[in-house]
């Protein structure tokens, strides 16, 4: 039993069952004990992999995607470059060295970086070293300046509440316990949310909906951003335009355990529901793309061709692995999807469809 278990226990011992959202929330984010704030949670050796530390080639995409946005609107001469969840901050440096090609696009940003763990904010402060980098929470205190937004696998650890159909009414899932171990079962009395209204139309008996506050809050606050200043988001993740049933997932060292696996040593996710997100955002959105078809519209195969062309023959088949595994259908190409959000009198990122 992990420290955190024993506390999460004593408070459902003290207080009562606690919500799913709570127990994520804990599980990711606890000051001392949390997912995020243990050693080595990301990369090959953590308990998972993200695109940017699959290849240089997925920033460096992503940084020309945005420069070109920021020529869209007129080269302004200051702008926000936001990141959600920037991690190691491997992201940014290869969108910003993509970015320095780009004249006068480095200059004119100003960063700001969201990111609740401690841990990993002092990790980015020695990799962003040479750039002048802010911190902010997700309440998006920035100046009220075009604005451009990048969440790579950010929506996905969001906390999400969970309900259940019984008949007419909706009950929540919580974390309670059973013989003093961590269970699921349903509150006792049935609970509404603004988000489940519409819901008893698509959904039967016995059916699960997951809805995450902190999503809804957050593409909001994005959205206002983007239609009072100008600018765009590109979020991506995986997940799908609608979301219906649980997809509430536990990953340790690259494998699925179950949910209350050593709470606080394994990472907790759920898929991301775009359409909440979009519809949320009170902004115009981009048809939903799969990740692969995204990056081969902004030229990765070209990318690739050209770091094959530049590279040593013994690195060769690490870049075609790295290509493979990020636009290739049976890899993540379609299992991540990206979504463009955007003013209603702007367009739509490059690479992706009003």
């Amino acid at each position: 039993m992990t420290k955190l278990e024993e506390f999460i226990i004593h408070r459902i011992q003290e207080t009562g069952p606690i919500s799913i959202a709570t127990y994520m929330q804990e599980c990711l984010l606890h000051p001392n004990l949390g997912f995020y704030n243990q050693k080595d949670v990301l990369g090959p050796d953590g308990s998972f992999i993200t695109s940017p530390e699959i290849s240089q080639m997925f920033g460096e995409i992503l940084g020309l995607c945005l420069a070109q946005y920021w020529i869209d609107l007129n080269r302004p001469d200051r702008f926000a470059l936001v990141e959600f969840g920037p991690g190691k901050a491997t992201l940014m440096l290869d969108i910003l060295r993509a970015g320095s090609s780009v004249k006068g696009f480095i200059e004119a940003a100003e960063i700001f970086l969201v990111e609740s763990s401690s841990k990993l904010r002092s990790e980015q402060k020695t990799k962003l070293s040479k750039f002048n980098v802010n911190w902010i929470d997700d309440d998006l205190l920035i100046p009220k300046i075009p604005t451009l937004f990048i969440a790579n696998e950010f929506f996905d650890a969001l906390p999400v509440n969970q309900y259940q159909r019984k008949n007419d009414l909706w009950y929540e899932i919580q974390v309670g316990l059973k013989n003093n171990q961590l269970t699921l079962g349903l509150s006792h009395r049935p609970t509404t949310h603004p988000e489940l209204e519409g819901r008893f139309s698509e959904s039967m008996n016995g059916d699960i909906v997951e809805i995450s506050n902190d999503a809804i809050r957050i593409t909001k606050s994005i959205g206002k951003i983007i239609n009072n200043q100008g600018g765009c988001a590109l979020i991506i993740d995986y997940g799908d335009w609608h979301s219906l049933g649980s997809t509430l997932q536990a990953l340790k060292s690259h494998k699925f355990k179950n949910i209350f696996h050593k709470p606080g040593k394994v990472d907790l996710t759920c898929h991301v529901d775009f359409e909440a997100l979009a519809k949320n955002s009170g902004c115009a959105y981009s048809r939903l793309t799969t990740q692969g078809v995204f990056l081969e519209r902004l030229g990765i195969s070209d990318r690739a061709n050209q770091l094959l062309k530049n590279s040593q023959p013994k690195n060769h088949k690490s870049i075609i692995s790295a290509h493979r595994r990020l636009t290739h259908p049976d890899e993540m190409g379609t299992l991540f999807k990206v979504l463009g959000l955007y003013a209603r009198n702007e367009y739509s990122p490059a690479g992706l469809l009003n």
